[in-house]
């Protein structure tokens, strides 16, 4: 099996550099890569330990943000290293202030990873929910370096847990601790006779309980709302958007925020195209007040707002759920709003939640949104959704805390 994983990491890294020609990510991808072992060395501060944080992508960096800021906060010595395995990631956050250095991961073959360890010298490593790379985790295994997985969350159905996953499983027995999101977790994995685990929750409750709190008001947004009710539409990808088309014609007294979750020229094209009586925000400061009021969707041309916008909302649709699975809902259900989403949210145990809590709505079709929406134009019914929403957010937090406790207890911090 291990012939088959090596072989698996060397062809997924061939095929991603035949397709950099034509494909901006792969191009990213593979460009990040070039030289980066020579990189890492020419730049870390040699001998120094580091604690390394390894993210998949921007959404895991979210789920360990609490953590490293809680770990300068109270270690304000300790050196932290950020990895990202894809460009979506490292190119949004490789100037986080949280993160004394920020690389591409390396690809996992032996001779990468030794390399790499031997530079960087970690006194501890933390990955997030889903990554696990057979090499990293056998090398700083045979190295004595504790390794963390937070946020971490499994489902039955997953290899580790069928009868021919042995090989996956050894990855798992690797790692020094995990922290779950949910019991069940904790459940699976003693099944397979992993006992060093428990429940923590999802970290990135701890920071989106703060965000209201931390909200800025913006004047140009404020003048497109112009006080009516808004439908903010975040991470959304074009079958997500086609439907919420209907809706725009359907209520012509709702105003729409739309922030896709690639902005690349082509695709806010197709949106405007879709959306007549649309502005980008990138217009707002050169455009009159009378302009942006008459508009009925924002559409959102940047990176980095979304989480802010869903102030302004009374309802929050997440998209992503008719592709590969839905976005960030939690940053929607702590402003106390009612959040949709499409069909493909099971492996999100926050959806899961929301909807159990009548927080969340799932529609698999057009048909099944307007029904959504139309219960959801009762003031009263809109408001206990919301309510639900933020209720569930609050109660929640606090994975952090149980986190930071056993780093110290542990005294891997210091």
């Amino acid at each position: 099996m291990r012939l088959l994983y090596d072989l698996g990491i060397r062809m997924y890294g061939l095929l991603v550099r035949m397709l950099a020609p034509f494909y901006p990510k792969a191009r990213q991808w593979a460009d990040g890569r070039k030289g980066i072992l020579q990189h890492i060395n020419q730049t870390v501060a040699a001998g120094q330990k580091y604690i390394w944080f390894h993210f998949a992508s921007l959404g895991e960096f979210e789920q360990g943000r609490s953590v490293m800021e809680q770990i300068k906060k109270n270690f304000p010595h300790e050196k932290i290293v950020v990895t990202f395995f894809s460009p979506s990631g490292y190119e949004i956050r490789k100037n986080t202030p949280l993160a004394d250095y920020v690389f591409y991961l390396p690809e996992d073959t032996p001779a990468n990873v030794r390399r790499f360890l031997d530079i960087l010298d970690p006194k501890l490593a933390i990955f997030t929910k889903y990554e696990y790379w057979y090499h990293y985790f056998n090398e700083l295994h045979k190295r004595n370096i504790p390794l963390l997985m937070i946020s971490a969350i499994f489902r039955e159905e997953q290899l580790f847990f069928k009868p021919y996953g042995g090989f996956y499983r050894s990855i798992l027995k690797k790692v020094s601790f995990f922290f779950t999101q949910n019991l069940d977790s904790v459940h699976m994995l003693k099944w397979i006779g992993i006992t060093r685990a428990g429940l923590a929750g999802d970290t990135r409750f701890d920071r989106v309980v703060e965000l209201p709190g931390q909200h800025k008001t913006r004047p140009e947004i404020t003048t497109f709302v112009n006080g009516r009710p808004i439908l903010v539409a975040g991470s959304t990808w074009l079958p997500d958007e086609e439907k919420l088309q209907v809706l725009k014609e359907l209520y012509p007294q709702w105003k729409f925020i739309l922030a896709p979750h690639e902005i690349d020229e082509g695709h806010l094209l197709q949106i405007s195209k879709l959306f007549s009586s649309s502005i980008r925000f990138s217009e707002l400061a050169t455009s009159t007040t009378e302009t942006i009021q008459g508009a009925q969707v924002l559409i959102i041309d940047n990176i980095g707002m979304l989480s802010s916008l869903y102030y302004y909302g009374d309802i929050a649709y997440i998209g992503g759920g008719f592709g590969v699975g839905i976005h960030n809902t939690l940053e929607a259900a702590a402003y106390g709003i009612p959040v949709i989403f499409g069909p493909k949210y099971e492996k999100f145990q926050e959806a899961v939640d929301l909807l159990v809590f009548g927080a969340g709505f799932s529609i698999g079709n057009k048909e099944e949104l307007q029904k959504v929406f139309a219960h959801l134009m009762d003031t009263e019914k809109r408001k206990t959704a919301g309510e639900a929403a933020k209720k569930y957010v609050q109660q929640r937090s606090g994975a952090t805390q149980i986190i930071m406790k056993y780093l110290e207890t542990e005294k891997l911090l210091g």
